[in-house]
């Protein structure tokens, strides 16, 4: 696997990964209404391919298939981290992570993160802020804000 910085070309396959990994991953926790509100197969590429363009937003490639991707702005927002359904468990999301941890130099990194990521997010030390509701299409999400202090580099 390797990694390496978002290209414009990447957009399209990151936006199926997104839409099969949501359906999927996040189907034992979600309901289909929830699931369908929070990816609709619907992605606006230009804005999504504008917002990677402005962060620091990195994939990650085994052979010749994206099987993760994330970013996080200036601020130290971590807005989305995503591995293959079929690359679970196998390291995509640590290797994600690490880097854009790397990017952000002293304060903290904040990160809204679904009830199945929770867990993830824990063992990497980020600590529960509040538990949120958040609406997508009339529809109500669970997800929980949490914090990682970073130190300066």
């Amino acid at each position: 696997m390797i990694i390496w910085e978002y290209r414009p070309s990447d957009c399209r396959e990151i936006a199926e990964l997104f839409y099969n990994t949501v359906h999927t991953v996040n189907a034992a926790d979600y309901s289909k209404p929830q699931l369908n509100a929070w990816a609709t197969g619907k992605v606006d590429l230009e804005k999504w391919n504008s917002s990677f363009q402005e962060h620091n937003s990195f994939v990650v490639i085994e052979g010749e298939v994206i099987v993760g991707f994330g970013d996080i702005d200036k601020t130290g927002y971590l807005d989305r981290l995503y591995v293959h359904r079929d690359y679970q468990g196998k390291g995509v999301g640590r290797m994600l992570c690490a880097k854009l941890e790397q990017m952000v130099s002293g304060g903290k990194i904040t990160v809204h993160a679904s009830i199945t990521a929770k867990p993830f997010f824990e063992k990497r030390g980020y600590k529960l802020i509040k538990k949120q509701e958040v609406e997508r299409q009339g529809i109500f999400l669970t997800n929980f804000i949490m914090e990682k202090q970073v130190e300066k580099l």
